[in-house]
């Protein structure tokens, strides 16, 4: 029988004995103290063998969590990832996923699952196993929440929120569909209990700010299952929690892009929150930033619909132009726009020209920050359009009663006009 003295001897033992799951554990755990070392010469052999371990033995625990414990050790390995392609990839990851489902209650099987899945590029690399992927997670972060699993539940959330972001409005959908908002409003409430705001509560904020991003669905989600009322509950909990403020009032922008759900917000509470909000400094600008976003959408639907007396709708609307105006255009952002719709809508609402001046703004400083990736957008979503109709007065439909708004829409026509310049100029030198 071959012995366990050196890797060659391991690895030979590992393919003869694969069909023995008591003899193999003793093999895998031979193999992992390798890793542990670093000194595995044959990783491909070794992977080759793990992976063929972990599928014919899935509902072998110790197999599972010690074949887990060493594939972190082989996707970390900076020579394999060289040379790995997408089939390699995917067989890493879904058989790991195989063993996390099958045994999700194991917390070190949790654990060495989240610490192999970090070493990939998410979401890109996990797109394929979706689906599979967000229910482990969200049972992770639901379910493993004793002091003790902290880590996991950390990680699980961390993954959770790396997920949901930079992908299309199919898999949000997919992501609130498994009970995402739910799950992370209990997060939430658990740790409103507790007394604690930590880095699990500021990433359930932000997962959920990036799952109702032009995801209508979700954000009705958030307010059925009392989002609001935790906001208000954080906000006072933890008024001097920066992160908490923005990833909470970037969540409120994307609830109050949509027409249908807005006078769900328009409430004597919500809007003296809002437009206390605008005078913060918390986060540099942000969160006064998206205060007045949060406004301009509420105001953009005419006198009509404000129905809440106080506060008055003319005094929140001046004290948002008020903060707008004290905004300085080159401010660095903590922000990422895949669309600029709801924002150009906004542009064109002329009966209230405060909801100009916060879209124009946005677009200026946008264009003027990060031209290189948002002129494109302007131009893509019609925003030079409406921002050459608004200069040239030549339309009924799109006009302001405000110079300040006529001066940032300037300064955003002047900044894609540079880009396109600087784009010909680039096609020049490359021809």
């Amino acid at each position: 029988m071959p012995g366990d003295s050196c890797e060659a001897q391991i690895l030979v033992a590992g393919q003869r004995y694969l069909d023995r799951p008591t003899v193999l554990e003793n093999i895998l755990k031979d193999l992992f103290n390798v890793f542990q070392h670093k000194t595995c010469q044959n990783l491909k052999q070794a992977l080759d063998i793990l992976l063929l371990a972990m599928e014919r033995h899935n509902h072998e625990k110790h197999i599972q969590i010690s074949g887990s414990a060493s594939l972190y050790y082989v996707v970390k390995s900076e020579s394999l990832k060289r040379d790995w392609n997408v089939k390699v990839k995917r067989k890493i990851l879904g058989t790991l996923l195989n063993g996390m489902l099958t045994h999700r209650e194991d917390p070190t099987m949790m654990r060495n699952g989240c610490l192999t899945l970090c070493q990939f590029q998410i979401p890109a690399d996990v797109l394929f196993d979706y689906k599979r992927l967000v229910k482990i997670l969200l049972h992770i972060v639901s379910e493993h929440t004793s002091e003790e699993n902290n880590f996991i539940q950390r990680a699980g959330i961390f993954l959770l929120n790396s997920l949901a972001c930079q992908v299309d409005g199919q898999q949000k959908m997919l992501v609130g569909s498994l009970g995402a908002m739910e799950k992370m409003l209990l997060i939430i409430t658990d740790k409103l209990q507790q007394g604690v705001c930590d880095d699990v509560m500021e990433t359930a904020w932000s997962t959920m700010w990036n799952v109702t991003d032009e995801t209508p669905v979700n954000c009705e989600r958030f307010l059925n299952g009392g989002g609001m009322y935790l906001f208000l509950k954080c906000k006072d909990r933890f008024p001097d929690k920066a992160d908490l403020l923005r990833n909470m009032m970037g969540l409120l922008g994307n609830v109050a892009e949509v027409p249908s759900l807005r006078h769900k917000l328009m409430t004597k509470e919500f809007v003296e929150e809002f437009a206390f909000l605008l005078d913060s400094c918390s986060d540099g600008i942000e969160v006064s930033y998206n205060a007045a976003g949060v406004l301009a959408h509420m105001a953009s639907d005419g006198p009509q619909a404000w129905a809440v007396d106080q506060p008055d709708r003319d005094h929140v609307l001046f004290r948002m132009a008020r903060a707008i105006n004290r905004w300085d255009l080159r401010s660095g952002r903590n922000i990422n726009y895949r669309s600029f719709s709801p924002i150009i809508r906004l542009a064109g609402v002329s009966h209230t020209p405060e909801c100009q001046l916060w879209a124009i703004w946005a677009l200026a400083n946008l264009t003027t920050v990060t031209p290189e990736k948002y002129c494109k957008l302007v131009v893509q979503e019609g925003g030079l359009s409406l921002v050459e109709e608004m200069l040239n007065e030549n339309s009924d439909q799109v006009k302001t009663s405000l110079h300040q708004v006529k001066e940032w829409a300037g300064i955003v026509r002047s900044n894609v006009l540079k880009w396109e310049e600087q784009g010909d100029l680039n096609l020049e030198f490359d021809g």
